[in-house]
């Protein structure tokens, strides 16, 4: 019996936009091409960063305009973007595109397929980051969730300020076990699938994400 995980839950934001949902619907497809993929991939990133950025923080500021003064603001969170190797690079790539300014720092992980835990083989974080550091973890699936935790981790003992998790696709498993270890994560991901099979797969997921990416 899958764990019962509903959008309404509010460490959790279920992004039900029209065209995120059609761009999920074409990275199911078994038939969709890697070309198409990656592209709807890029897509699909877009829109979930969009929506986890929503709660950043500003600050107020002004500019002049052709005609004259004009109110504004200007975002005042030190952003990181960290994307687990190798299937969150594509979320990065369109995550630089809405936060030119961000600073990247790569997650290398991979999850042991007999116990399922994940490893990290490479990571390079400073030993200080500033307090005001918004973190946005990038990782397409939200599967056994360790993948998820052991990044979660390695920025929580940097105490920043706060932590995002960016997935295409979760499992109800891999949420719960995320918010036991870390309930002030906020999750963004465009689906609640079922549940994770007897390999630790999703269901109905959309297969390897970073195999269906890249090609390989």
């Amino acid at each position: 019996m899958s764990t019962q995980i509903t959008s309404t839950d509010r460490s959790v934001k279920v992004v039900n936009h029209p065209l995120a949902q059609s761009t999920l619907t074409r990275l199911r497809d078994y038939q969709t091409p890697t070309v198409e993929f990656r592209q709807k991939a890029l897509l699909l990133g877009r829109y979930l960063v969009y929506e986890a950025a929503l709660d950043l923080n500003y600050r107020q500021t002004g500019v002049e305009t052709p005609i004259g003064p004009a109110k504004g603001v200007a975002l005042s969170d030190y952003i990181i973007l960290a994307p687990v190797l190798r299937a969150g690079l594509i979320i990065s790539e369109a995550a630089q595109e809405l936060l030119p300014t961000a600073r990247i720092y790569h997650i290398g992980l991979r999850r042991d397929e007999q116990t399922l835990q994940a490893i990290t083989y490479y990571s390079k974080l400073p030993d200080v980051l500033p307090s005001e550091s918004s973190v946005f973890i990038l990782d397409p699936m939200l599967a056994t969730g360790g993948s998820a935790v052991a990044a979660i981790k390695l920025f929580a003992g940097l105490k920043v300020k706060t932590i995002r998790l960016v997935s295409f696709v979760a499992s109800p498993e891999g949420i719960a076990t995320v918010q036991k270890a870390f309930p002030e994560v906020k999750i963004i991901t465009a689906s609640i699938d079922e549940q994770l099979n007897e390999h630790g797969y999703i269901v109905p997921g959309l297969g390897d994400a970073g195999d269906r990416i890249f090609g390989t």
